[in-house]
């Protein structure tokens, strides 16, 4: 019988920006660089029933409110549980969280077989080893993605990585929110920007991954092809994301007190 082999030499590169990084999470470096009000991200534990407040300035002129999951989500952690901004420390914190979260090993999964069924990099080969390699280039891709989006570049441009979704979304409106949310995010006070971290760190993230992907995939061609599928699977799951609270009220989880109920707040511009 043979056994999935995976090719853990992409792996050991993301595992490497852990072991680089892992000092300027500690609480020393974190605190010197905090901003003032920061920490307030840090007050709730996972499922532990306490609602937050949920309303917020979102993104574009026509879309005014945006909700907060009560508790921090562990399927989307980018899901914004709490105002204020975030320390690097957390954004450490949440960058290891996302590293590990479903979606991104979901999504690894799906697109390293559709790689497969393309046979893409023809190098790798096919069968379940050649599978296992593609997966392996898909986290590692993924990880370095979150890596300097969620934590170098958004600490170091104090931006806000985290999702706000919006309140009883409508199908168009979340369209255009979720495509928005590629392109423009939140200072850590408050005010919309252009989404610096988020483009600059895929970019980042997809030039690494010329030191262990296959030779075949170092063109700016197939740099650019990257790019391109990275932003359409942030949009993909933007759309999750903004779902994902209502979803919840749906199922009449909200009972749990797992997230706030989008239907107890007026807003007239949704």
């Amino acid at each position: 019988m043979k056994f999935l082999r995976l090719d853990i030499r992409p792996l050991k590169w993301a595992s490497t920006w852990f072991l680089l990084v892992t000092y300027f999470g500690t609480p020393t470096f974190v605190s010197a660089q905090a901003p003032a009000g920061a920490g307030t991200n840090t007050t709730s534990a996972p499922d532990s029933p306490k609602p937050q407040g949920a309303s917020n300035p979102a993104i574009g002129s026509t879309t005014r409110f945006v909700g907060y999951m009560t508790n921090k989500s562990i399927i989307f952690p980018d899901i914004a549980y709490s105002e204020g901004p975030m320390t690097p420390g957390e954004k450490f914190r949440l960058f290891v969280n996302q590293s590990i979260s479903p979606p991104y090993i979901l999504a690894a999964g799906i697109s390293s077989a559709y790689d497969q069924a393309r046979d893409v990099p023809e190098s790798v080969g096919q069968g379940w080893n050649a599978y296992g390699t593609r997966f392996g280039y898909d986290i590692a891709r993924a990880s370095s993605n979150s890596f300097f989006s969620t934590f170098v570049l958004a600490s170091a441009l104090h931006q806000d990585p985290r999702f706000y979704p919006q309140s009883r979304p409508s199908f168009w409106g979340s369209l255009k929110y979720s495509a928005a949310r590629v392109f423009v995010t939140k200072t850590d006070s408050g005010r919309n920007t252009f989404n610096t971290s988020g483009i600059v760190g895929t970019l980042a993230s997809e030039a690494l991954a010329n030191v262990y992907l296959p030779t075949s995939e170092q063109t700016v061609g197939k740099n650019c092809e990257r790019v391109g599928t990275d932003l359409a699977w942030r949009f993909a799951a933007n759309m999750f994301k903004n779902y994902w609270p209502t979803v919840f009220h749906s199922l009449g989880l909200n009972r749990l007190k797992v997230i706030p109920d989008p239907g107890s707040v007026d807003h007239p511009n949704q």
